[in-house]
């Protein structure tokens, strides 16, 4: 049996000099989860689909990333979280945007593509559809942390003396995000996001755009993180597929020329990427990014920087 899966939990990392062996080790066990966690699926014969929406919850559940309940707030100290998943062999897709309380954004965009004639709910809309599919809610305290709140005044004091933006990429946004091929060749991609940190209520970034932060098809699938705007603007993650489709380019050869493009233009972040041979790519333009792959070797990747991803024995991931 051959499978494959590949995760990110965000572009723009912690910088190395404040990263404690203790957080690290926690973002790596995170990773290492939703590694698992998507694995089970696929080395029982499951669905491609299915894998990246566990991975992804994995993620949402860790207070270590940036969606669900780890989220950033908005500048009116809300949380609006985003999330998508797409199937590569049928194009189904599902999205919510601008919600909080279900407790796995991502289990609401499932269910928007399984329960729904829609791809794409917002807002208030979305969370009465949530609730008549009986998905599981939580109470808004339950997605504050610290120092997601910490950040968020930090950035709101920067703005109120009209100082020079200097955050690093860690403190501006985040995303976590999931891709599999499974052992019939099927791709599937899921993506989910608390947005960035401050931002004006009501904005969506690329995460639920399907073709930008979001995307699945035949030849490949793509989970996006980074600065929204500028993938929605390209396509980004359509615009990978069609490289690979249309030009006959190899998934890293599309993925990692499209995400130095994205660089140049002011897009800063990164994607995961996965071709229907189970090839993966994982290309970021700025300085670190989140991120780990399995497969049915069962051996854990994970990696933060640009350093060669460490290794991991799936029974103790």
């Amino acid at each position: 049996m051959r499978f494959s899966l590949a995760i990110h939990g965000g572009a723009g990392t912690r910088p190395r000099e404040a990263m404690t062996g203790e957080a690290e080790a926690g973002f790596r066990a995170g990773l290492s989860r939703a590694l698992l966690s998507g694995c089970r699926v696929l080395e029982k014969g499951g669905p491609a689909l299915e894998a990246v929406t566990q991975a992804v919850i994995a993620l949402e559940d860790d207070p270590h990333f940036n969606a669900g309940r780890g989220s950033v707030y908005t500048s009116s100290s809300t949380h609006e979280m985003d999330a998508a998943v797409m199937d590569g062999a049928s194009r189904k897709a599902g999205a919510v945007a601008g919600i909080c309380g279900p407790r796995n954004p991502v289990l609401a965009a499932r269910a928007v593509m399984e329960k729904s004639e829609n791809v794409l709910l917002i807002g208030q809309g979305a969370m009465a559809f949530c609730r008549g599919q009986g998905l599981a809610f939580e109470e808004s305290a339950y997605f504050d942390t610290p120092e997601r709140f910490a950040a968020l005044q930090a950035e709101l004091e920067r703005r109120r003396l009209k100082r020079e933006d200097t955050r690093d990429d860690a403190a501006r946004h985040g995303t976590v995000g999931a891709v599999a091929c499974d052992a019939a060749g099927n791709l599937a991609a899921a993506t989910s996001t608390g947005g960035m940190t401050g931002k004006l209520p009501g904005r969506v970034g690329d995460c639920p755009v399907f073709g930008a932060g979001t995307w699945a098809d035949e030849s490949c699938a793509i989970s996006a993180t980074g600065h929204g705007e500028v993938f929605i603007r390209y396509a980004a993650a359509h615009e990978i597929a069609a490289r690979m489709r249309l030009g006959k380019q190899s998934l890293a050869k599309a993925a990692e020329a499209v995400v130095a493009e994205l660089g140049i233009q002011g897009g800063s972040g990164g994607l995961v990427a996965i071709d229907a041979a189970g090839e993966v790519a994982l290309p970021f333009n700025c300085a670190g990014m989140y991120r780990g792959r399995i497969g049915a070797d069962g051996i854990a990747w994970t990696g933060i920087y640009r350093e060669p991803l460490a290794a991991r024995e799936l029974s103790a991931a």
